[in-house]
């Protein structure tokens, strides 16, 4: 295990209608908020009409900034600093999911900073000072609400970058999963497969000793796939949207990961899909993650045949460890099928022209000196130009 230092201040109100007290929570901090959202889907569940009466009625002023879209823009954080800048913001309230999360988050950052916020993005620099972000959540995928990082997309540059520090973590974050039951089915799955990557990107690692998040990777695993596969047929079942809104939170809020060498290889060969193609998070991790699984596994098949047996439940002949580990990566990728989510980069529309460009972009080769992606196996651009390819 690995030396760690871990601390996480967001506090979790988690339960019905604790939405209605967001301005009892927050009144403590502000008496103005930045209220941040995506759309109409708010205003139609009620939402929208919720949040400003318990703001009103703690008499805390609002400005609002509607408009996020999945794969969070560059531009709408720039308008969110000039609002907040010009009304003397210092307290922004995310309601919405990932997307508007980390875009509150992008904010929050820069504010208070004299240059331009994409800098943090490009050079992943501490932050001296970002504003207190509270949020509500509206689609448990990201772990967003708890966790220390914001992704954010520069659309002139079709560049998808990450940036994390325990200075952009929520102050608190309100979850009810009765605010789920309206949800497509396809966000239920695209969400389902970003909490689970969340996790397989800590718990495929070369690290030894790591029997206590070993065993919590693998229990939040089959938590998140039973509990999604009974959300499929019963998108209003609260005991099972509190399963897996819950599994979400663990599964970025960085306790998974503790003392271990983590991977995020897949996450990056993704961030290039939805840079260019603007697809949903969710499914291009569906697409590449089994060929990145297939591509790597030869590296520790011990880990991966742990993962077969432990979380995909495969019948293991250790004679045979090979067959068992493709087995347990061909069960996965058909829970993802059975969730209805995409497979390849065929059903995505990704287009094989674009591989190369997309390896190069995901390593920095395009901009010098590459950056090897991963860590159980360190993978350059024609490692991941293969990838790609596998997943055709």
């Amino acid at each position: 295990m690995l030396n760690f230092d871990y601390q996480n201040r967001t506090r979790i109100i988690f339960g019905k209608d604790k939405q209605k007290e967001i301005g009892a929570f927050i009144k403590p901090y502000a008496n103005k908020v930045l209220f941040h959202y995506g759309g109409q889907s708010i205003k139609k569940s009620g939402l929208y009409q919720e949040v400003v009466d318990s703001l009103n009625r703690e008499n805390i002023e609002f400005v609002e900034l509607p408009g996020v879209q999945p794969n969070p823009r560059l531009s709408l954080v720039y308008e969110g600093i000039r609002l907040c800048r010009e009304n003397g913001i210092e307290f922004i309230l995310a309601v919405g999911g990932g997307s508007v999360l980390d875009s509150s988050k992008a904010i929050a950052l820069g504010v208070p900073y004299d240059g331009d916020v994409w800098d943090y993005y490009l050079t992943r620099k501490e932050a001296d000072k970002v504003l207190d972000v509270a949020t509500i959540l509206t689609l448990p995928a990201t772990g967003s609400e708890s966790s220390d990082s914001s992704v954010i997309t520069n659309e002139e540059a079709q560049l998808k970058l990450g940036y994390g520090s325990d200075k952009i973590r929520p102050l608190f974050s309100v979850m009810n999963p009765e605010l789920f039951f309206t949800l497509p089915k396809h966000q239920m799955a695209n969400g389902a497969c970003d909490m689970m990557s969340h996790i397989m990107e800590r718990y495929f690692t070369n690290t030894l000793h790591t029997d206590v998040t070993d065993g919590l990777c693998e229990s939040t695993l089959k938590a998140i796939m039973k509990n999604a596969l009974i959300l499929k047929d019963d998108m209003q079942n609260y005991d099972a949207w509190a399963e897996v809104s819950f599994a979400g939170s663990i599964a970025h809020n960085g306790l998974l990961g503790l003392g271990r060498m983590q991977d995020w290889a897949c996450h990056k060969m993704e961030h290039e899909l939805s840079a260019i193609y603007d697809v949903a998070h969710g499914a291009g991790l569906a697409a590449v993650t089994p060929s990145w699984m297939r591509s790597v596994y030869q590296e520790n098949i011990g880990m991966f045949l742990q993962f077969a047996v432990n979380v995909m439940g495969v019948e293991a002949s250790f004679r045979d460890p090979d067959a068992a580990v493709l087995e347990g990566i061909r069960r996965l990728e058909q829970f993802f099928a059975d969730l209805g989510l995409p497979v390849t980069l065929t059903e995505l529309g990704i287009e094989e022209k674009d591989y190369e460009r997309m390896a190069k972009k995901a390593t920095w080769f395009d901009r010098g000196p590459e950056r090897p992606i991963g860590g159980l196996k360190k993978l350059y651009w024609q490692d991941v130009l293969q990838i790609y390819k596998m997943a055709k």
